[in-house]
């Protein structure tokens, strides 16, 4: 596995410079896909959100049908300098354990993967070298942050025809949880949750840590890749990468929990519809993730209670987008099955 110091070195103007390259949607692929779906054998909207998935991912892929042969489940992992608050029921060592764990195929994001013939990969990202602790200073240095995130755009290759982004690192829902102080507002008692387990005293750390890295870095307004350089991670500056160049290459995107959908939200903080090839696979147990659906005014494709991370939600998903395209493309229509339209 590559390290993110590795890469060549990106600023955020280069990042930035990126937007305007954006592809919208397909419109023709997505009127091909309305077309045959306003004929096939049921009600209109019998099918609920497998219409509009079936629908999303022709508009975002640009074509029709559409596909998921070569789905890809991406694993960013990395450490954060704040778990020395001790914010996580976890030591930081576990990090690189699990990243074994996947490698190793002991995980529950491997199982899922099997179950749906999805390609896995798991990105360490300089694990013995977590970021800067944020209570104290900014977490990473611009030149940090848009290498991470350059990292990340790596991740897309092509082929792939969905993308599935998921993280581990300990003590990654406090950064999380900054993270949403600094797009969205609030205090740090609105977005800190348990995470890996943390209660009484241990919640409280964590709280008092997202309080401290408000009143360092967020008196004052900050741009969305600046909040994410102040108390994100490298991991999650990879997953807002990788978006990016799914967008590029016409991949739609599933999001898995509460850190990723966080750190997909700093694109969403530069335009709003930088999030429109993204869905959002589960609601996590997390509570912030709830909160910060609401803000976003996103719903997820299930809710089962959660809260694992390493992509598990979204690779699970992949089992549910597959099905609206079965759908979509193997039902009859009403006139290749003989049977009568609505009156």
């Amino acid at each position: 596995m590559s390290s993110a110091a590795r890469q060549p070195v990106a600023s955020f103007a280069e990042i930035l410079a990126l937007l305007p390259e954006l592809p919208g949607p397909d419109l023709e692929a997505a009127t091909r896909a309305a077309s045959r779906e306003s004929h096939l054998t049921k009600p209109p909207g019998a099918l609920g959100r497998l219409e509009d998935i079936s629908a999303w991912l022709a508009r975002w892929q640009a074509k029709h049908p559409p596909t998921v042969s070569h789905p890809r489940v991406a694993v960013f992992a990395a450490n954060h300098g704040v778990a020395a608050q001790g914010v996580s029921a976890f030591p930081a060592d576990v990090t690189a354990q699990m990243v074994q764990n996947f490698i190793a195929g002991g995980a529950a994001v491997n199982q899922l993967c099997k179950i749906f013939d999805a390609d896995l990969r798991v990105y360490e990202m300089a694990l013995d070298t977590p970021t800067a602790d944020f209570t104290q200073t900014s977490a990473m240095t611009e030149e940090e942050c848009a290498r991470a995130i350059a990292y990340g755009m790596m991740a897309v290759e092509p082929g792939i025809d969905l993308l599935c982004v998921g993280e581990m690192g300990i003590a990654n829902t406090t950064s999380a949880s900054a993270l949403c102080v600094g797009l969205f507002g609030g205090t740090a008692a609105d977005w800190v949750g348990p995470g890996t387990g943390v209660v009484g005293t241990a919640l409280a750390r964590k709280i008092a840590a997202v309080e401290a890295a408000t009143a360092l870095h967020f008196s004052s307004p900050r741009a969305p890749l600046d909040v994410l350089a102040r108390v994100g991670g490298f991991e999650l500056a990879a997953i807002a990468g990788a978006i990016l160049a799914a967008r590029l290459a016409r991949v739609p995107v599933l999001l898995d929990g509460f850190a990723t959908t966080v750190a997909a939200c700093v694109l969403r903080a530069l335009d709003p519809h930088l999030l429109d090839h993204c869905q959002v696979a589960h609601v996590s147990a997390e509570p912030g993730h709830r909160r910060l659906l609401a803000k976003i005014e996103r719903t997820a494709l299930f809710d089962l209670g959660m809260r694992l991370g390493e992509a598990s939600g979204a690779a699970l998903a992949i089992g549910l987008v597959r099905a609206a395209v079965a759908c979509h493309t193997g039902m009859a229509t009403f006139a290749a099955a003989g049977v009568s339209g609505k009156n």
